[in-house]
């Protein structure tokens, strides 16, 4: 009885785990780009996928889009930390919208111009620069 109480808590727990971390394909269209100017108001280093929060302005109206980047250790790697991005940071970002329709792309490039800071998703790879 121990041994099969065991097997279906390890058989819950993996599942939970599976569902928390999604394929990239299954919830975005990489067919599609968006391309969105607007600011930072939240940067989330977060597992297994850091995001940002980026308000832009569409017909007048304030919205707000959640970027989602590669996952937190390959970035951590390359040189992002928790206050790569900030607030109030002006960014131009490009990447593939949700297929729900949401605010919600993954980011396949983002150019923050004050200061000349890149990310770019190449392949499974994460690349961060300076353009100056």
């Amino acid at each position: 009885m121990r041994g099969r109480l065991l097997t279906l808590t390890l058989a819950l727990v993996s599942s939970t785990a599976a569902a928390a971390h999604h394929s990239i394909a299954g919830v975005y269209d990489s067919t599609q780009s968006v391309t969105l100017d607007g600011v930072v108001s939240e940067f989330r280093f977060v597992n297994p996928h850091p995001y940002l929060v980026v308000t832009v302005d569409r017909r007048g109206q304030p919205e707000a889009w959640k970027l989602e980047l590669d996952n937190r250790y390959e970035l951590a790697d390359v040189g992002v930390r928790a206050d790569t991005l900030r607030p109030g940071d002006r960014v131009v970002a490009t990447g593939s919208p949700a297929h729900d329709g949401s605010h919600t792309m993954y980011a396949r490039r983002i150019d923050r111009r004050a200061d000349g800071w890149w990310y770019e998703q190449v392949g499974s790879s994460p690349h961060v620069g300076r353009s100056r």
